[in-house]
């Protein structure tokens, strides 16, 4: 009679499955736990909108967690609101650009998409796809009072948000700073002009191509910004901020189809 020698128990095989099971169980009740946590520090904050940074960073916290959750899942192939939020779940879809057909992610860094849109060049070239992404619970407190108050927040750089650019098509990268500094300059009014030449130096002399994405995130005074080869780094002016802010908000917004499609999605965050 042959035997196996490599066969294993029947009993040691069948504990693996349940042991995975406790495990997953007991990581998604803590990540619940932190969800929980988190929303009690979001309702306590919320009475104080000028707690900008605060608030951007416990909703950074939730979305972690929720990641993780939805993560903890195999069969989950798209990331949803947690019910411990108390809100039915939502699939997190990306939204589409309609005029480049380029894809924006609902979340990026903490923050929720508001809109997006295209900036052309000559009337006829889609340089590249913006969108904006923004705290809803700082954005809260302004949404509900009009147009003419949402207007004024986004072009307060107090309210924090990140800007994210997807190139359509190839571009040098002296033409990309050259035309970002062509709008800022007059918007500074001879204020701060040495951070045009810091920001110039925040992209390395590599050009971009088509798909190449950057982002700058604007809280305050600062300016944080990934460049188009993931490189970090930042600017801490607040002439520069409130002038970036007027770049892509301000009555001569460079994507007036971004700007209207901000001004009707932060009604909906």
């Amino acid at each position: 009679m042959k035997h196996c020698r490599n066969r294993q128990p029947h009993h040691t095989l069948s504990r693996r499955p349940r042991t995975a099971m406790m495990l997953s169980s007991r990581l998604l009740t803590h990540q619940t736990r932190i969800v929980r946590l988190a929303t009690r520090r979001i309702t306590t904050l919320h009475s104080n909108p000028s707690s900008h940074r605060t608030l951007a960073l416990t909703v950074a916290a939730v979305a972690a967690a929720s990641a993780t959750v939805c993560s903890l899942n195999p069969t989950s192939t798209q990331c949803s609101a947690p019910t411990s939020l108390g809100a039915e779940a939502v699939m997190l879809s990306p939204k589409t650009e309609p005029a480049t057909g380029i894809l924006f992610p609902r979340l990026c860094n903490g923050m929720t998409l508001a809109g997006c849109g295209v900036r052309v060049k000559w009337g006829f070239v889609k340089v590249y796809a913006v969108g904006t992404y923004f705290d809803p619970l700082a954005m809260s407190m302004v949404k509900s009072q009009g147009e003419k108050e949402v207007k004024r927040a986004l072009l307060d750089p107090t309210y924090p948000r990140t800007i994210r650019i997807v190139m359509n098509r190839n571009l040098s990268i002296d033409k990309y700073t050259a035309a970002i500094i062509e709008s800022l300059e007059p918007r500074m009014k001879g204020q701060d002009l040495g951070s045009l030449d810091e920001f110039k130096k925040l992209n390395p002399p590599v050009d971009l191509i088509q798909g190449a994405e950057i982002e700058m995130t604007i809280r305050g005074d600062t300016l944080l910004y990934k460049n188009a080869v993931g490189g970090l780094g930042q600017i801490k002016s607040v002439v520069f901020t409130r002038a970036m802010c007027d770049v892509f908000y301000g009555e001569e917004a460079v994507s007036p189809t971004h700007l209207a499609d901000v001004l009707k999605g932060v009604k909906d965050l």
